[in-house]
């Protein structure tokens, strides 16, 4: 069965985040941190720099780190090669950019912009060769992960951050919606990752970042990734998927079925939409995360199927596809208008399918609005 082609896209780009955008992030970051007890906010190249920044530089041996502290101006210290590029950046006009050259000790360079007694949080994907860089140069610093000490940092999203988060869902629906007319059965589960992947590109992302398609006891395993197994006739499918468009994630799942299901298959698939609409109507400003979880662990377990739902039931989403907050007992963080995560609850039995549905959530004023709207019941396929 060929797939149509979408229609060519017309979307209008997003407006860019302008220099006050930036400026008003770091001095949050910043504040934040004082507010915790801490020095400062270090934050080497990664998700959290083009957060606070716009500035994606690569991540080498060479340090490239931002340094905040309440009530001093940002600070970037670049490789003297890499200056131009950073003077370029979106919020370079807030920051003082603070350049070395090779041959120079870059820690030196940063270790007069720190207290030499303070504790400071890190973004998690600093290099560890510069974070013992920094010890060694400033021997009475402590350092902590920017997760742990600010775990908050991106998870309430503005305006314009959650209208490029609804494109980014509406462009991974029109991906289900077209997969749909590909043919499953026959067809290695790569085969159709691949399908997955394209149309992604196809509808505006310019990063996919995985196409799960579980086919049949591959589907028990909620991260499988796609492999040569065939798909055939009778299989349930597990299709998960998302990437970065504008900047911004998508993340939805969707369970199909090739042909008709079982009375046996169809009823999981019951029992998770369910519990996947309880997850989503616990959203609530004043909630805490841990409610969402327990919502929809709730209609499974009292379907008979709490030990096959083996995960948490979500993860906030932003710049990146996996961020805080996440929807687990124990997180008791409360729920804030602009937040946004995943509701996806599943049930994985082994050796036989898998099942999951997944929406990202943003939260409201009153409730939650769900960014992804296609058709959760369980599609039939060729």
């Amino acid at each position: 069965m060929p797939m149509t082609p979408p229609p060519t896209q017309t979307q209008t780009p997003p407006a860019p985040f302008t220099a006050d955008d930036y400026r008003a992030r770091m001095d949050r970051a910043a504040r934040a941190a004082a507010d915790a007890g801490l020095a400062g906010v270090l934050v080497a190249p990664g998700p959290d720099l083009v957060h606070l920044t716009g500035y994606a530089p690569p991540t080498t041996e060479r340090l490239t780190l931002l340094v905040l502290v309440a009530g001093r101006e940002p600070v970037l210290v670049v490789p003297a090669l890499e200056a131009p590029d950073a003077e370029k950046a979106a919020g370079a006009p807030g920051i003082a950019l603070r350049d070395w050259a090779d041959g120079k000790d870059p820690y030196a360079v940063t270790a007069g912009l720190l207290d030499p007694a303070g504790r400071f949080a890190v973004s998690d994907n600093t290099w560890a060769l510069h974070l013992l860089g920094l010890g060694t140069a400033l021997p009475g610093t402590a350092y902590t992960a920017l997760t742990d000490a600010l775990p908050m940092l991106r998870a309430v999203k503005d305006a314009r951050e959650l209208e490029r988060l609804a494109a980014a869902g509406a462009a991974a629906d029109a991906a289900y919606e077209k997969i749909l007319e590909v043919r499953f059965a026959g067809r290695r589960e790569t085969e159709v990752a691949a399908d997955l992947a394209g149309l992604l590109r196809d509808f505006g992302h310019s990063q996919v970042d995985f196409t799960i398609v579980g086919s049949g006891p591959n589907g028990a395993n909620p991260h499988h990734e796609a492999g040569d197994r065939t798909i055939e006739p009778g299989d349930t499918v597990v299709l998960d998927f998302g990437g970065l468009k504008d900047g911004y994630g998508s993340d939805t799942s969707r369970t199909v079925h090739v042909g008709e299901p079982t009375p046996a298959e169809q009823h999981v698939h019951d029992v998770v939409r369910e519990a996947q609409q309880a997850g989503y109507e616990a959203v609530r400003p004043g909630a805490a995360c841990q409610d969402v979880d327990r919502a929809a662990r709730e209609i499974i377990e009292a379907a008979g199927y709490g030990d096959l739902f083996i995960h948490r039931t979500g993860h906030g989403i932003g710049v990146t596809t996996h961020e805080p907050p996440y929807m687990i007992e124990g997180e008791e963080q409360p729920l804030v208008p602009g937040m946004c995560f995943s509701v996806e609850p599943g049930i994985y039995l082994p050796g036989r399918f898998g099942v999951r549905i997944e929406d990202i959530v943003a939260v409201t004023e009153d409730g939650g609005r769900r960014l992804n709207n296609t058709d959760r019941a369980m599609a039939i396929v060729a």
